[in-house]
């Protein structure tokens, strides 16, 4: 069971929010930051609109070191070194680009750390949830776990999908989708990074994941 939900995204947003086809299939980290989380409730409904909705598979094969074994590199400094570099406040790094000092804010929960190892860096669409996400093109489910394995690494060290959380908010979350989980802080910038990286990569969302977003973006202010 499938349906398209219109309207069709608005052309500018299609540019700003290209197809997983149009990536590097590169492993490097990418230097941009997570996306706003400031777009108005019009241009997420929109967004959200414009997605498959389609029966969450879950039978689609999903181990994490088909995705991620470790961090790419990129020069000195790995992905995770990269988003706490991005993401903290007066951050000192070593000669190796390992975080030493800092200040973060874990956009979950609202707790301030100043260790970087008690960070975790989560994926805002878990990895396990976007095997679980393929479309269905001409009648024939398409799954992400079969992308090529360059596609795989880049998916799980897009910047724009990552954000410095404490360990417990993100244990917390695991795998689940917006229907069974949501931060205690900013629903709204977290459902506007949720549609980006289900556009960004032509992702489908479940018919409960679609509801609960729904909702979510009722409440967002104008």
């Amino acid at each position: 069971m499938l349906r398209r939900a219109l309207p069709v995204l608005p052309l500018l947003l299609l540019v700003a929010l290209t197809g997983c086809q149009n990536l590097p299939l590169g492993t490097q980290p990418s230097s941009v930051a997570p996306p706003p989380a400031t777009l108005p409730p019009g241009a997420l409904a929109d967004q959200l609109a414009a997605l498959q909705i389609a029966v969450e598979d879950t039978g689609a094969h999903y181990k994490r070191e088909d995705w991620l074994e470790d961090w790419a590199r990129s020069g000195e400094c790995t992905t995770r070194e990269t988003v706490l570099k991005q993401q903290g406040q007066n951050v000192v790094v070593n000669d190796r680009c390992a975080p030493t000092s800092g200040t973060w804010v874990s956009s979950y929960d609202g707790v301030t750390v100043t260790n970087p190892s008690k960070l975790d860096i989560d994926h805002v669409v878990p990895l396990a949830e976007v095997a679980r996400s393929g479309p269905v093109v001409n009648g024939l489910r398409q799954r992400p776990g079969d992308w090529p394995v360059e596609q795989r690494h880049a998916y799980a060290n897009d910047i724009e999908g990552l954000v410095a959380v404490t360990a417990s908010s993100n244990r917390s979350k695991g795998d689940d989708d917006p229907a069974k989980w949501l931060p205690a802080l900013d629903h709204c910038g977290y459902i506007a990074r949720w549609l980006h990286m289900k556009t960004k990569y032509k992702l489908s969302v479940d018919q409960q994941e679609h509801d609960a977003i729904a909702q979510v973006i009722s409440t967002c202010p104008a």
